[in-house]
């Protein structure tokens, strides 16, 4: 599919190309918990693009009134451009957590599935989709799923990298961007909704030594980061 491939119908009347979808959905994870504007620099290090081809993107943006221009300082979704980036990620969520449970594929695999597939995901078969799961809250990864009226339920959450040795917390999602991370996790059963309880650590970024479903297990820093918690 090109860049000028339109479309099937969107519960967002927007006429959005594969790569404004994959726009609005990276600067709402750029600007996600914060009210920030997403520099050229950092949405062109998320895209995998030179600025120059970010910034014409974002003028393209600005053009269909998904984001508006802050200046020097970047862009922030309107209401309508994070319409459509969780319309997006609802999309992308749903099939992540299809193709787990229907089709048995490791939750490392199906993230780089969804990325094609939520493009052209109709609305019926969403709605399907849906039904078939009973209307889940949260996929593979832990991740919430967005809502059909476009709203979304995000619990704060910590990262476990901040826990302190004695702390106890609820493991609540992790990233699905990393496979090895994911194929590491899974490897050792560990999952979103066990309890985790750390134990010892390691200074200057050192490894978290946690307990998780009566194993021990010891987390390097950057996987430690990723994993975000809810603190009991």
């Amino acid at each position: 599919m090109t860049d000028t491939t339109k479309k099937g119908a969107r519960a967002v009347d927007v006429d959005a190309t594969q790569a404004v979808e994959d726009y609005v959905k990276a600067i709402y994870s750029l600007q996600h918990g914060t009210d920030e504007p997403v520099s050229n620099s950092a949405l062109a290090e998320r895209m995998g693009v030179t600025p120059g081809s970010a910034s014409a993107m974002a003028k393209k943006l600005a053009g269909a009134g998904l984001v508006d221009h802050v200046r020097y300082r970047g862009v922030v979704l309107t209401p309508l451009g994070r319409r459509l980036a969780l319309e997006v990620l609802r999309h992308h969520r749903l099939l992540e957590l299809y193709l787990s449970e229907a089709f048995g594929m490791p939750w490392d695999q199906v993230h780089a599935e969804a990325e094609v597939l939520e493009h052209v995901l109709s609305e019926q078969l969403e709605e399907l989709i849906a039904a078939k799961l009973g209307d889940p809250t949260v996929d593979p990864h832990g991740d919430p799923i967005p809502s059909r009226d476009g709203s979304i339920d995000e619990p704060p959450t910590s990262s476990l990298a901040e826990l302190q040795p004695g702390d106890t917390a609820l493991f609540l999602r992790v990233s699905d961007s990393n496979p090895e991370m994911l194929r590491y996790l899974a490897e050792r059963d560990i999952r979103p909704g066990q309890t985790v309880q750390v134990r010892d650590r390691q200074p200057f970024g050192g490894p978290l030594f946690v307990r998780i479903a009566e194993r021990d297990h010891a987390l390097g820093g950057a996987l430690a980061r990723a994993m975000r918690v809810r603190p009991a």
